[in-house]
C-alpha cells in the first residue's frame, strides 16, 4: 500500500488561490458585477469564502478594471488572456486613448493632448508581432502594420489591447 500524499499548507494555499482565480475570471466573463461585494457573494457560493483584502488583491493580479456600462453604472472587466506585461500597460493607458482609426495602410491613434509620447512607447516597447512602429506628436500617433499584417487586423488589435472594443 502507498502512503497517501500529503499536500502542505504552501501548496494548498497555492492551489485555493488558483482555483478562486479562475472562479472571478469565469464569473467576470459570465456577467456584470458590479462591486467587490457582489463578487465576494458569487464566490461564496461557488465555495470560495474571501474577503475583500483577498479580491482586491485578485482584481488587481487579473488586471481587473472597472468600467462605465452603456445601461449606466460600473462593472468588472477583464484584460484579454494571453496578453504580455507590456500589453497590459496599454490596457491601463487606455483611458488615454480617445479612438482608433485606419485607412488601410496605417492607424491613427488620438489620445488626450500630451499623452501620445507615452502611449506610442508602450505600443512600441509591447513588440506586438502586428506592428511594425509607431511615430508620435502630442496626440496623435501614426502606427505602422508589419509587412504580414493589415492595417485594419492592427487597429483592431490596438482597439482590443486598450479597453475600446
Amino acid at each position: 500500500m502507498r502512503p497517501a500524499l500529503r499536500h502542505t499548507s504552501k501548496e494548498r494555499s497555492t492551489r485555493n488561490t488558483a482555483e478562486r482565480r479562475a472562479a472571478i475570471r469565469r464569473l467576470l466573463r459570465a456577467r456584470p458585477v458590479s462591486t467587490q461585494e457582489e463578487l465576494a457573494r458569487l464566490l461564496a457560493v461557488e465555495g470560495f469564502p474571501a474577503t475583500q483584502a483577498t479580491l482586491s488583491r485578485d482584481l488587481a493580479t487579473l488586471h481587473a478594471r472597472r468600467v462605465s456600462l452603456p445601461e449606466g453604472g460600473t462593472s468588472y472587466e477583464l484584460a484579454p488572456d494571453g496578453d504580455t506585461p507590456h500589453q497590459h500597460a496599454l490596457w491601463d493607458l487606455g483611458r488615454m486613448v480617445l479612438s482608433a482609426e485606419d485607412n488601410g495602410q496605417l492607424v491613427a491613434l488620438f489620445t488626450l493632448p500630451g499623452a501620445a509620447p507615452t502611449v506610442a512607447r508602450a505600443i512600441d516597447l509591447a513588440r506586438l508581432p502586428e506592428c511594425l512602429g509607431s511615430v508620435a506628436g502630442d496626440d496623435t500617433i501614426f502606427v505602422a502594420p508589419a509587412r504580414t499584417s493589415s492595417a485594419r487586423a492592427l487597429s483592431r488589435k490596438l482597439r482590443q489591447l486598450f479597453g475600446m472594443s
